[in-house]
């Protein structure tokens, strides 16, 4: 199948979950992706909806937290999912956002602990292990599930920096990548990741990338709609964030932000960094950009689009002309 997928973003509201899948698929698109960022759609319960609606595409869930549900009742979820959908359900696990899971009270100790163990207790439990243990964040008391699933599960995470990417490597079976990974950030994350897998003799590993996205026949115009996402997100995360590094635009956009925030960095956004960090412009563009990803080690690119309104069109016209130009690649 062609690596190219589509992202429903948390904004989405959910009765408009099952009807952007079935299209998605429809439309020859090889994965669909749903968000969990709190407190929008549930993550899973959107991915069920997504998995009900369709026949073939891999359904993904990007990212529950590691400490929002105790690893016992996510691995109940994804057992669930597994064994309703087989072969289709990619489930990935991160930090959280921590401003969100701060005003849960749920913040752990250590991030990266805390994933580590959530990881570990649910590879255990799907793989009809019981549990007896009392670890830093988590404790199980003759903890079985009653249903795991009748197969191997690959566990995914969703995280950025350089110890996450390398702890990702070693313990989990694929990273998915934030939207706004342009192809040098996926070169980098790459190389923490293969660090992490040479540790535990892993070989394998998935790298389903989120792809901010416009395209339009007038590249101009979708090159216009993506840059005020683009403005929010590099606003959101400063100057000195991971998916930014490889670039070297911590300075310039810390000068931009410093003279009036989000404003000023949508007005002054260079577009080498409109190229570099979306999947943006006519469909030629957008191809490029999608085989850029690819060639840099993405294993699908998943595109989560810009401007809601349009975002049918958008999807109709990639997959009329993009999808097909990528055969070669399948």
């Amino acid at each position: 199948m062609i690596p190219v997928g589509v992202f429903i973003a948390s904004a989405t509201p959910p009765e408009q979950i099952a009807p952007i899948a079935r299209r998605a698929e429809q439309l020859g698109y090889s994965e669909v992706w749903v968000a969990e960022d709190y407190y929008f759609h549930g993550g899973l319960a959107a991915a069920a909806v997504a998995l009900a609606a369709t026949e073939r595409v891999k359904v993904g869930v990007g990212v529950v937290s590691s400490v929002v549900r105790h690893p016992a009742v996510t691995a109940m979820e994804i057992a669930t999912l597994v064994r309703c959908y087989p072969g289709r359900f990619l489930p990935a696990v991160g930090h959280g956002a921590p401003f969100l899971i701060d005003q849960m009270g749920l913040a752990p100790k250590s991030r990266l602990s805390a994933l580590s163990e959530c990881i570990g207790s649910i590879r255990a439990l799907l793989a009809g292990e019981t549990l007896n243990t009392v670890g830093k964040s988590f404790a199980f008391n003759a903890v079985a599930l009653a249903h795991p699933p009748n197969e191997e599960v690959p566990i995914l995470t969703g995280v950025l920096g350089p110890k996450s990417l390398q702890l990702s490597g070693r313990i989990a079976d694929g990273t998915v990548l934030s939207s706004m990974s342009g192809s040098k950030y996926v070169e980098a994350a790459l190389a923490h990741i293969r660090s992490g897998m040479a540790e535990s003799g892993r070989t394998t590993h998935l790298v389903p990338t989120f792809a901010m996205f416009s395209c339009h026949t007038d590249r101009a115009a979708a090159k216009k709609a993506v840059r005020p996402l683009l403005a929010h997100y590099l606003s959101a995360l400063g100057p000195h964030n991971s998916l930014t590094k490889p670039y070297g635009y911590g300075d310039a956009l810390a000068n931009m932000a410093s003279r009036g925030g989000e404003k000023t960095v949508l007005r002054e956004v260079p577009a080498e960094w409109v190229d570099e960090l979306t999947v943006s412009g006519d469909p030629d563009d957008v191809a490029a950009a999608i085989r850029a990803l690819l060639g840099a080690g993405s294993t699908s690119v998943l595109l989560s689009p810009a401007n809601s309104a349009t975002a049918q069109q958008e999807l109709e016209l990639v997959a009329k002309t993009v999808l097909p130009g990528l055969t070669a690649l399948d």
